[in-house]
This record gives C-alpha cells, structure tokens and sequence, in this order.
C-alpha cells in the first residue's frame, strides 16, 4: 500500500474484504451451531447422549487435511481471486443444505453433516486468503487497526449467526408426539443462508485485485503438513514456531467453549429455548468484540507480550467463576451471571489473540504469508479437532464423577495455565529467519 492509498475506513477495499468476511462468518456459524443444538439430547437426557464434540471434529478435519494446499493455492494464485471463488463455491453449498434439509426425513444426519463438512473444506481454503490478504492490502500501521475492526465485525456475525440458528430452531422445529424432532423445515433458513452467500459473493468484488505472492511455486505431496519453505522458516524461527503452537492451544479450548455452553444452557440451566442457549454462546462473541475495540487501543500502551498474559488471566477469571456449582448442581452464577463472565472471557480472548494474530500476519516473509497462515490454520484446526473428543472426555470425566457439566470451564482453565506461567510474545514483529 503506498501514500497514495485510500485511509482504511476510507478504502473500499476495506469495507469489501471486511463485509465479506461478515457474511460468510454468519453463514458459518448459524449452520454450525444448528447442527450443534440437533446433536444435544433433550433437557434431562444423560451427558453421554450428547454428540457435539463429533460435530466439532467433522467441521474441522478439513482444515487439517487441507490447510497445507490452500495456503499454497493462496501463495500460488491471485489471493483476492480465491476469494471470489470460494464466495461463489459458498453459494452452490447452502443450496445443497437446503436439499440435505427437505429430503431429512430420508437421509437424516448423513445430509446435514455432510454439508457440515463442506463448510468446513470451504473455509479451509479461503481462510489463508482472507487473513493473507491483509498485509497486501493494507500498511503495516493500519494493520493492527483492520485486524481489531474485522475481528470484531466477525464475532458480530457469529452472534447473529449463532442466536438466529436457535431462534430458527425453536420456530421451524417440530416436536413429535413421541419426543422426536422434524428438521425437515429448517430448508427455509437455508435457503436465507444462499441469498446471504449471494451477497457476499457480490461484496468480494469489491476487493482490489491482488497480484500472486509467488506464482512459480510448485506444490510437492511433501508438503502436505508444511511445504520445505515453511518447515525451514520455522526451523530457523522459534518465536515464530511457539506463536503457532500457542495458537493451536488457544483454538482447542475456543473449540471446547460452544459445546460446553450449549450443554450448560440445555442440561444445567434446563433451558427450554434455543434461542436463550445461544444468547449464552453469543455472549462471549459480544466479549469478542469489546476484546477487540481495547485490545486496539491497549496496543498502543502495553507491549504485545504483557497484552497476551492479561488477555490469558481474565480468561481464566472468568472460567474459574463459571466452573463453580451448589450443592444440588446448579450454577452459582445463574444464567444471567453466566453471561456477564462470557461476555468477560471473551474480552479476555480477544486482547490475548490479537496480537499474536499481527505477530504470525507480520513476521514471516511477504512470498510464504500465504503457506504460513495454511500452515497456522493447520495448527489451529487440529486443536479444534482435538476439542471435539476432549469435549466427550471431559464431559464423561463429569459425568462419572456426579459432577455438572460446568466443572468442564476448570479443565479447559487448566489447559490455559502453561500459556499464562511459560509464554511471551516476542517484542520485535520482523521475521530473523531467511528462505530462499
């Protein structure tokens, strides 16, 4: 980006890749968190009849088997290209969600998950665009900046996302006599997430065009998990190395978060509503996105790596008062407490990843941006994956011990302890490390 280059809020650009990423975050989230609340059991049913954490993992292994390929199509190709492609490919997939919706009756979950794995190929492969984008599009100093706004424009989408898939439940489900559910009608809110995908298909033009960062690469069946480049960057580059693993670990508890919640909302809280369940899981998005406004402004007052231990010990404030339960197994908090301390981790969350967000966007060289962030997303996702049978472990550890569901935030604390006592985040954001 040169002088002459529109201010951010000012650069279409901007407003394109910001909205874009909006709708399709909403998308996202509002079919992943249907298919989570048709994999909880009903109010009182047994912890182990619950089936999210084998949504969670179905929704990531994409990302760990491709994450590799698509940061070196990123590399390859024209970033903001893909971007338009994977809008357009984003279409074709809720329109197969509406067919996997009407003909339920037939094929039950083998429809809808399969669907849920096609979202998950599809963000696998625009991932490493949308983040890789951002330095080519923007100045180093404004970086931060776009990082913190479309943060925050992407936990307002989960929000939505999220909140509008259990009202949406709650309208379009029909419960049986004999208990079960109809999820034949849920085709309607689909068919909202097509026209939605529409939109953001058409925003992605709005991208300024992006020349490929290194248009010879050649793809090696090697490079699967990490091309050579990358495995000599990171070889050479510690920090670099542990920002990434830090990363997978803060992923794999973010991964544990939205099940944990849902089951609070269902099993502990006994709530009837969806829709109030996923209040719940909105709150720690709207914690996300106040993160983000005063992880902005606390950047310009603190070093980056004082910003990550803060964001790690609200985070585990907030958790160690969500794991407390009376002794007749309610939660002390109660529900609306339940959401002040969400809303507070997720302010936690947000002033502990930004950084490290910036950090692992600036410091590896401007020809492996792309591969580095597949590289991260595998890291990242392969955490969420492993959120998925951590979830069915901890929650049969609860389970066998007579314990509430909630005593499930102490054990993800305790995965968050090491971070806050071992890790700091490197002052200097340019790479030491040279490829060739």
């Amino acid at each position: 980006m040169n002088k002459d280059d529109p201010s951010l809020l000012k650069d279409r650009s901007f407003w394109g890749i910001a909205v874009t990423q909006f709708l399709g975050a909403f998308n996202d989230n509002l079919y992943k968190q249907l298919m989570l609340l048709m994999a909880i059991p009903g109010v009182g049913a047994l912890i182990q009849g619950d089936r999210q954490g084998w949504a969670t993992t179905a929704f990531s292994l994409p990302f760990v088997l491709l994450s590799s390929i698509a940061g070196f199509l990123s590399d390859r190709y024209s970033k903001s290209k893909i971007v338009v492609l994977c809008k357009i490919a984003e279409i074709v997939i809720t329109l197969l969600a509406v067919l996997a919706f009407l003909f339920y009756g037939r094929v039950g979950d083998y429809g809808t998950w399969s669907v849920l794995v096609l979202m998950g190929i599809h963000s696998t492969f625009f991932g490493p665009a949308k983040y890789g984008i951002l330095p080519e599009l923007f100045a180093h100093k404004d970086l931060p900046r776009a990082n913190g706004l479309i943060l925050m424009s992407t936990f307002l989408a989960i929000i939505l996302g999220v909140v509008l898939a259990g009202g949406i439940k709650d309208a379009l489900v029909v419960v049986n006599a004999d208990g079960s559910q109809d999820f034949s009608r849920l085709w309607i809110g689909s068919l909202a997430c097509t026209v939605v995908a529409m939109v953001g298909t058409f925003t992605s033009f709005m991208i300024r065009k992006t020349k490929p960062a290194q248009p010879q690469a050649v793809f090696q069946t090697s490079d699967a998990v990490a091309s050579e480049p990358i495995r000599a960057l990171l070889g050479k580059d510690r920090p670099l190395l542990l920002a990434i693993i830090v990363s997978s670990l803060f992923w794999l508890v973010g991964g544990l978060v939205m099940p944990v919640v849902n089951r609070l909302g269902k099993s502990q809280l006994e709530l009837q509503s969806d829709m109030k369940t996923s209040i719940l899981t909105g709150g720690l998005a709207i914690g996300i996105i106040l993160g983000a406004v005063s992880a902005n402004l606390v950047l310009k007052r603190f070093r980056p790596d004082r910003q990550v231990s803060l964001g790690v010990c609200i985070m585990l404030l907030a958790m160690g008062l969500l794991s407390l339960w009376e002794p007749g197994g309610g939660l002390v908090l109660g529900y609306n407490g339940a959401l002040i301390a969400l809303i507070v981790m997720g302010i936690g969350a947000a002033v502990f990843v930004i950084p490290l967000q910036v950090f692992l966007q600036e410091r590896p060289p401007a020809e492996l941006k792309g591969r580095l962030i597949g590289t991260m997303n595998f890291a990242n996702f392969t955490g969420i994956l492993l959120a998925g049978p951590i979830y069915q472990l901890f929650v049969a550890i609860a389970d066998s011990m007579g314990w509430p569901v909630c005593s499930v935030f102490a054990m993800m604390a305790a995965l968050l302890v090491p971070i806050l006592l071992f890790y700091r985040l490197p002052h200097s954001q340019g790479s030491t490390a040279t490829t060739h």
